[in-house]
């Protein structure tokens, strides 16, 4: 979580605003956010988001959601369209540039165990029901 929060807190000040989120959405690719989208995230929180408030927002969002959604929609922001796939060279650029970043070796792994399909594209669906479920949907 603190790696989360120092990722949104673009400016390194301490506190996420929006201008941290404006900063946050075009950093994943999403540069036309609305004024007013960004005013309603800020507002859900009870004042300045700082370390211990974002912590608590979190708490707050995850209480009782199903781990493979809480995956599922991480994945998602990766596929705006909806698809279920995601490119594999984007995924690995991704996991290996961003956050907590993947060595070669994790990408190898990864990729041994979930294959990409003929179209070069991971089947993040099924990806995330055996994370969740331990063996591949029929």
């Amino acid at each position: 979580f603190q790696q989360a929060f120092t990722i949104m807190d673009q400016n390194r000040d301490g506190f996420i605003d929006k201008a941290d989120l404006r900063d946050t959405f075009a950093a994943l690719g999403r540069l036309n956010v609305k004024n007013e989208e960004l005013e309603e995230m800020v507002k859900e929180a009870p004042g300045p988001i700082n370390f211990t408030v974002f912590l608590t927002m979190f708490g707050e969002k995850l209480k009782g959601t199903d781990p493979e959604e809480t995956i599922l929609n991480a994945f998602k922001i990766f596929d705006p369209e909806g698809k279920g796939h995601i490119k594999a060279d984007y995924i690995k650029e991704m996991l290996m540039t961003q956050a907590d970043r993947f060595s070669q070796e994790e990408i190898k792994q990864m990729f041994a165990a979930f294959p990409p399909d003929v179209s070069g594209n991971l089947d993040y669906k099924n990806l995330c029901y055996v994370i969740t479920h331990g063996e591949e949907k029929d």
